[in-house]
């Protein structure tokens, strides 16, 4: 807007700071101005207006802040969500056999994956505890599968009881639980049918050839995705043995259910104490299969750093790009100080202008997050599963006020100690 003799006030309520901070005589009047909005409103409201209109501005810093922010934001967000979903997906398994009250496995066993084989008669001794109302053997192997393209996949089979079937995936899209019975029956993932026959219909009837016998798939389930795996099959023990045989240890996991009335931990602890195995309920074991990729995988580490570096980055963007906004204004800042605004109505117009920045950016970086996670969580995407925990943008916006506060503090420590002469000077 033009600074002259011939600007009315109510051009001047709607006009934004002079873009060359050397101007002084347009600076000292368009403070004037804010002067005057002063004494005709409440003190505060004037000042956050004056400092909104200094943001607005200068367009180019308002949007360089607001970049730093959204990408902070965003970072956080997106990877924070990642790193909750992979670790949701280690216990995934667990999570899914609902029938189950307790797991019980070798000494050594430290999570889901690294199962060391025990005797099945290891199974009657659970059976024989009078807290235990049933328990069946359950065995687990990785194998490698060859769909009709010719590319391996990786596979998870889950062995289940011939007689009980506990443990069994909740939900089917194709066939039922009962299907498992027939000769030769696998059931496999939605999506695991989809990688090893991609572009065809997913139905049951197709047949695969594990370690040289034949598979047919009779039921489509809906099973929540492996940690390790792309494709997870379920079949009897039986067959299950047959496909990956193991030695005299044929026994993965005891899983048990315990009596009505029974307290679920105290009957874990009677059958460590009476079988010298370690038996451990469903919350627990799941912990426990956290708990060991935390330590001892690279998985933490890296996420941490790309969420630190993150916020590395966005406070650089935000700091440096505030610095350059509270240089070019400093003469504003200077001739108010100089008009009698305290300090502390310094710190309000600054807070103001960072806290309105910080929170559109925020808001960006949300909405990106969000529709990251709305995108990858279609049934049959690589990433189903994944999604934004309710307090993660929370977990975020704490992170950010922080990061924001702390990147901005050398800009207002500036306005804070600027001479009002300043104003007086010209250019240096």
């Amino acid at each position: 807007m033009h600074c002259g003799p011939n600007t009315s006030w109510t051009g001047w309520a709607n006009a934004s700071p002079p873009s060359n901070s050397w101007q002084v005589g347009c600076s000292y009047l368009w403070t004037q101005l804010a002067v005057y909005q002063i004494k005709s409103q409440e003190s505060r409201t004037a000042m956050i207006n004056v400092a909104i209109k200094m943001l607005f501005g200068d367009r180019v810093k308002l949007l360089g802040i607001l970049l730093g922010v959204t990408m902070a934001t965003v970072l956080i967000t997106q990877q924070g969500g990642l790193f909750f979903g992979l670790m949701t997906r280690a216990q995934n398994v667990i999570a899914e056999a609902g029938d189950v009250d307790i797991w019980v496995m070798h000494p050594t066993t430290e999570q889901f994956n690294l199962a060391k084989p025990i005797f099945m008669r290891d199974v009657m001794k659970v059976r024989g505890l009078d807290d235990v109302a049933w328990a069946s053997p359950l065995v687990k192997a990785n194998l490698v599968v060859a769909g009709a393209s010719g590319r391996s996949r990786s596979a998870l089979l889950i062995g289940l009881d011939d007689v009980t079937l506990a443990a069994a995936p909740r939900k089917f899209v194709h066939g039922s639980l009962e299907d498992l019975r027939r000769p030769d029956a696998i059931a496999i993932d939605r999506v695991g049918f989809m990688k090893l026959w991609p572009n065809e219909v997913v139905l049951p009837g197709k047949s695969l050839e594990l370690n040289d016998r034949r598979a047919v798939v009779v039921a489509i389930t809906d099973a929540a995705p492996a940690f390790s795996a792309n494709v997870i099959i379920h079949t009897r023990r039986s067959l299950a043995l047959s496909y990956a045989p193991t030695g005299r240890r044929s026994v993965s996991y005891i899983v048990a259910g315990v009596t009505d009335g029974a307290d679920i931990g105290d009957t874990a602890a009677h059958i460590s104490a009476v079988t010298g195995l370690i038996a451990l309920t469903s919350r627990a074991f799941s912990d426990a299969t956290v708990d060991y990729y935390l330590r001892h995988t690279g998985i933490t580490i890296n996420f941490a750093t790309t969420i630190i570096l993150g916020i590395i980055v966005g406070m650089a963007i935000v700091g440096l790009t505030f610095g350059l906004f509270v240089t070019d204004n400093l003469s504003h800042y200077a001739v108010l100080k100089m008009l009698g605004v305290s300090n502390r109505q310094l710190v309000l117009m600054v807070v103001s202008q960072v806290g309105l920045i910080a929170l559109i950016g925020y808001a960006l970086g949300i909405g990106l997050a969000a529709g990251f996670f709305e995108l990858v969580s279609a049934p049959t995407s690589a990433l189903r599963g994944f999604y934004l925990p309710w307090w993660m943008p929370l977990t975020t916006l704490a992170i950010m006020a922080i990061a924001v506060l702390v990147s901005t503090m050398m800009g207002l420590r500036r306005v804070l100690v600027v001479d009002p002469a300043l104003v007086f000077r010209g250019p240096s």
